[in-house]
């Protein structure tokens, strides 16, 4: 075979090519998952804490008093 047929063959052989396009796609889906856990950090930590300071601040009611109100 001689080098300029070797050449040719290898132009027209594209079966890496799948490959590397499933390499661009995953880095592009675990750029954005980044890119959305990034921007959405801020807010759920804002958002347990706010979660966390009404849950502390909430009373009970004790049993004996539920349904009372009305009497």
């Amino acid at each position: 075979m001689s080098m300029t047929t070797s050449l040719k063959t290898f132009a027209r052989d594209d079966s890496g090519a799948v490959t590397v396009d499933w390499v661009v796609l995953t880095a592009a889906i675990v750029g954005l998952g980044l890119a959305v856990v990034t921007s959405v950090r801020t807010g759920v930590g804002a958002l347990g804490t706010e979660i966390s300071t009404s849950l502390s601040s909430a009373s009970v009611a004790s049993l004996s008093t539920l349904g009372t109100a009305g009497e």
